[in-house]
C-alpha cells in the first residue's frame, strides 16, 4: 500500500506515469494554443515592432505613464493593507470575545462586509465622500479605494485571524490561565504570536488580492493606477492595447512575485525561530487550503 500525506494518497509507479502523460498531453496542447494566439496576433499585426518598441526604446512612456501609475497602485494598496491588517486583527480577536454585546455585533459587521461586493463599497464611499465631506475631486477616489478595499479585506482578515487563533490547541489558553494570566495577556502574549504562522500564507494571499483589486478604481472612479494607463499609452502610441496590457501584467506579476517572495522568507525565519503548530489555514475566498502544512 502507498504511503498517504495529509491531503491525498501518495502516487504509485503507475499514477505517476499517468501523471507524466498527462503533463506532456497539457505542454503539448498549451503549446499549440500559444502558437494559435501568436498567429493570430500577428495576422492582425499585433505583433509590429512599432507597438512593442516604445516601452523599449522610449523611456517617456515608462516616466509618465506607466511608472506614475504602479506609484498609484502602491500607494492605494500600502494604505489599505497598513488599515486593513490591524482592523481586521481586532475585528478578529472581537469575534471571540466572551461577552455577546461584543462577539455579536463584530460579527454582524464582519459578516455584513464580507457580503458586499468590494467594488459596490468602492463607488459608495465615492459618492458619500462627494455628499457628505470636503474632500477634493482629485483626491476623492483615492479615498474612495482605500474605504472599499479597508472595508472588504479587513472583513476577511478578521475570519483568517479568528480562524488561526481557534487552530491552537486549546492546552495554550488554558497553560496561560493557570498561570494567572488575563485574557487580553493570553491573546497578546501567547495566542496571537503562535497563529501568525499558520495565518500568514492566507494573509499574503488576502495581501495580493488587495495590489490586484486597486484597478477597479481606475476603471470606475478614475483613479491613476497602474491599469489605467493603458487607455493613455494606447492613445499616445497607436492603438498597442495588447502589447500595453501585457506590458502591465507582467508589472503586477513582478510585483505580486515580489510580496509572495518576501512573505515565504518571512514565514521560513518565523518557523526556525519558534515552534508551530503546523496548522494551515483554508484560503478564504477560493476555498482551499494554502500553505504546506508541515511542522517545525
Amino acid at each position: 500500500m502507498s504511503a498517504t500525506s495529509v491531503l491525498y494518497d501518495t502516487p504509485g509507479a503507475r499514477a505517476k506515469r499517468r501523471n507524466i502523460l498527462y503533463t506532456i498531453v497539457f505542454l503539448v496542447v498549451f503549446a499549440l494554443a500559444a502558437w494559435w494566439v501568436l498567429v493570430q496576433m500577428a495576422d492582425k499585426n499585433q505583433l509590429a515592432s512599432e507597438k512593442w518598441s516604445p516601452f523599449v526604446t522610449d523611456a517617456e512612456v515608462w516616466t509618465t505613464y506607466l511608472l506614475p501609475g504602479l506609484g498609484e497602485t502602491l500607494k492605494a494598496a500600502a494604505l489599505s493593507i497598513v488599515i486593513a491588517l490591524p482592523f481586521g486583527a481586532l475585528l478578529g480577536i472581537g469575534r471571540l470575545s466572551d461577552h455577546s454585546w461584543v462577539r455579536v455585533p463584530v460579527g454582524a459587521v464582519v459578516e455584513f462586509f464580507r457580503s458586499i461586493p468590494v467594488l459596490l463599497m468602492m463607488v459608495f464611499a465615492s459618492q458619500a465622500y462627494a455628499q457628505f465631506t470636503n474632500v477634493s475631486s482629485d483626491m476623492r477616489p483615492l479615498y474612495a479605494v482605500v474605504t472599499g478595499l479597508v472595508l472588504y479585506n479587513a472583513s476577511v482578515i478578521a475570519e483568517i485571524v479568528r480562524a488561526g487563533i481557534l487552530t491552537l490547541p486549546n492546552g495554550q489558553t488554558d497553560a496561560a490561565k493557570a498561570i494567572g494570566m488575563r485574557k487580553g495577556q493570553t491573546m497578546a502574549y501567547v495566542l496571537l504570536p503562535q497563529a501568525v504562522t499558520a495565518m500568514l500564507p492566507a494573509l499574503v494571499s488576502q495581501l495580493v488580492v488587495i495590489v490586484k483589486d486597486t484597478a477597479l478604481g481606475g476603471a470606475i472612479l478614475g483613479l491613476s493606477e497602474l491599469l489605467s494607463q493603458n487607455r493613455t499609452i494606447t492613445a499616445n502610441y497607436g492603438a498597442n492595447t495588447i502589447a500595453t496590457l501585457v506590458v502591465i501584467a507582467l508589472i503586477y506579476i513582478v510585483l505580486n512575485f515580489i510580496l509572495t517572495t518576501f512573505a515565504s522568507w518571512l514565514e521560513q525565519r518565523l518557523r526556525r525561530g519558534k515552534k508551530s503548530t503546523g496548522a494551515v489555514l483554508p484560503d478564504v475566498n477560493a476555498g482551499t487550503y494554502v500553505g504546506d502544512g508541515s511542522a517545525t
